[in-house]
């Protein structure tokens, strides 16, 4: 069963191949949906992972690391459809 994270904090640079490529080194990555932008210097994106055993890798090696000069918070999103995206 697939799971949807939620990264935040990300610099406006980043783009669907950057996260898919930090977070492909855990799981396979089905989906990336980013925020639109609300606030003018960073924003947030959906990664959605294969299994939560692949989420579960990917909180514990890139919560609070940093990308891009940003550091960022990963966690498991509270619901399953992103509101702005639905």
């Amino acid at each position: 069963m697939s799971c949807k994270l939620y990264v935040s904090n990300l610099p406006l640079s980043a783009t669907t191949e950057s996260l898919i490529t930090q977070f492909c080194k855990f799981g396979c990555v089905l989906s990336v949906a980013f925020e639109p932008v609300a606030r003018p210097s960073r924003r947030g994106a959906f990664v959605e992972m294969d299994t939560t055993s692949a989420a579960q890798r990917a909180i514990a090696a890139l919560n609070l690391s940093h990308l891009e000069g940003r550091r960022i918070s990963v966690f498991l999103a509270l619901s399953s459809v992103p509101k702005s995206l639905a």
